[in-house]
């Protein structure tokens, strides 16, 4: 039986890898520790949400590797990336995982900027005189 699980999980402009190993639990990012490299507790327990769902939480070690974006980006992709490894493990983990809405990629990106304008949205200020 296979015991190293990758994939690819993605949020904005961050791009994360995670391997699920068989261990105890525990936890890096980009060769830290989970709790150093995110530094809000509520990140951390929305990473580590498919575990709870599938309760395997000391079951795999996660190793993740993310770049670009933001920290809120970089972990919505580790979450992603953490629940299509989970379901490579075991494919009875799919509905439970689905229904929580956990292996949907978030489609919101930020919106360009658009020419002769300040912003996505912001106008430069009109003056009639």
């Amino acid at each position: 039986m296979e015991t190293d699980f990758s994939s690819v999980g993605r949020r904005k402009e961050s791009v994360a890898k995670v391997r699920l190993v068989s261990g105890t639990g525990q936890r890096t990012v980009n060769g830290k520790a989970i709790r150093t490299y995110f530094p809000r507790e509520t990140m951390i327990d929305n990473i580590l949400k498919p575990f709870e769902i599938t309760s395997t939480g000391d079951r795999y070690d996660v190793i993740a590797s993310v770049v670009g974006g933001g920290v809120t980006g970089q972990a919505g992709a580790v979450r992603l990336g953490i629940a299509r490894a989970l379901v490579k493990v075991d494919e009875s983990y799919r509905k439970p995982l689905k229904q929580a809405g956990l292996l949907t990629r978030d489609p919101r990106m930020k919106e360009r900027k658009k020419y002769g304008q300040k912003g996505a949205r912001k106008r430069f200020q009109f003056s009639k005189r």
